[in-house]
């Protein structure tokens, strides 16, 4: 399946859709998830045309591998949840409930999570 130019987070990278940005670098947006199931729900997603984690993880450089997870890191930092602890989600395909094609990572945080699914 090619890269769809036209989905939402590629218009947000693109900048006809806004976002309430939190960080960004050449390679990575951090922003703010517009229906938080957290205190603190933020996405952060590459700023190169990956579809999910598994293309992302075949066929990114290690620069964008290593600059988008220290990102991440930053950001886990910049939200003051690093020693409480977060939960780290990213969806992988349709079994995997994956609903935007443009891979990203939720950070949520800010509460005790529940279970990652129930039963």
């Amino acid at each position: 399946m090619p890269y769809d130019q036209n989905n939402i987070f590629a218009k947000i990278l693109k900048g006809e859709i806004p976002c309430k940005k939190i960080n960004d670098d050449e390679y990575y947006l951090a922003f703010h998830d517009i229906q938080p199931k957290a205190p603190i729900h933020v996405l952060v997603i590459p700023k190169g045309k990956y579809i999910s984690a598994q293309d992302f993880h075949e066929k990114a450089s290690p620069e964008e591998i290593s600059g988008f997870y220290k990102g991440l890191a930053k950001v886990v930092e910049s939200l003051n949840i690093k020693n409480d602890g977060f939960r780290l989600i990213s969806n992988c395909g349709l079994n995997g409930g994956q609903e935007v094609p443009h891979f990203h990572v939720h950070i949520l945080g800010g509460k005790k999570l529940g279970p990652m699914l129930k039963d």
